[in-house]
C-alpha cells in the first residue's frame, strides 16, 4: 500500500509516484530536467483570457476531489492507479491535496489535483470534457498561489500542453534549491 506520508516526505527530496499503467506497480520519478511554472512568468492566451472574462466556467475548489482524480486517471493509458487514488484521497483528507474544479451549471466538465506542501504545489494531472475547462482551472489555480505567496509550481514533465503556459525546464539541482525553499515557507493553499 503506498504510504501517504511517504508521498510528502518524497515531494520534499524532489521524487514524486507514478503507477505503471498495465501492472499498477509503483515508481519513484525525479525527472531531470523538471518542468515548472514560473508564477511570475504564467501566461494565458488573450482568447483564454476573454474566455474566463466571458465567465464560461465556474470555478470550485476542494468541492469534489474524488471526481476529479478519478475522471483524470480515465483514459486508456494511466498512471493513476487506485492505489494512488487512496494515497492521494488520504492527503486530501489531510488538507494536503486540492482540486481545481471547472464547472457549467451541474456539471463537473474539467480541473486538476495536486498537493500543497510550504510554499510548494505539486500539480498532478488535469482533464477537460469540455474544451478549455482544465485551462481555465490552471489559471485560477495560478492566481491562487500567487495570493497565497507559493512560490513554486511543479509541473513534472514538460508537455506541449503546459508548454503554452510559460513553463520551463530546470535541472535537478536548480529544483532542488527552489524546492527546498519553497517548502519551508509557511503557506496555505486558499482556494
Amino acid at each position: 500500500m503506498l504510504n501517504p506520508d511517504a508521498i510528502i516526505d518524497a515531494y520534499c527530496n524532489g521524487y514524486f509516484p507514478m503507477a505503471d499503467s498495465k501492472a499498477g506497480d509503483i515508481s519513484w520519478y525525479s525527472p531531470d530536467p523538471r518542468a515548472i511554472i514560473p508564477l511570475d512568468a504564467f501566461k494565458a492566451s488573450r482568447s483564454l483570457q476573454r474566455l474566463i472574462r466571458k465567465r464560461a466556467f465556474e470555478i470550485r475548489v476542494d468541492q469534489s476531489f474524488s471526481e476529479i482524480i478519478d475522471s483524470c486517471a480515465d483514459r486508456a493509458d494511466t498512471w493513476i492507479s487506485t492505489e494512488i487514488i487512496n494515497a492521494y484521497t488520504v492527503l486530501y483528507d489531510r488538507g494536503l491535496a486540492h482540486s481545481v474544479e471547472s464547472w457549467q451549471g451541474s456539471e463537473l466538465v474539467g480541473g486538476l489535483y495536486g498537493v500543497a506542501i510550504g510554499g510548494a504545489f505539486f500539480g498532478e494531472s488535469m482533464f477537460s470534457r469540455v474544451s478549455n475547462a482544465s485551462k481555465v482551472a490552471l489559471v485560477h489555480l495560478v492566481d491562487t498561489l500567487r495570493l497565497c505567496g507559493f512560490s513554486l509550481l511543479d509541473t513534472q514533465f514538460m508537455n506541449e500542453h503546459i508548454r503554452q503556459f510559460g513553463t520551463v525546464e530546470v535541472s535537478r539541482s536548480a529544483y532542488l534549491k527552489q524546492l527546498s525553499m519553497a517548502v519551508s515557507l509557511d503557506r496555505r493553499f486558499i482556494g
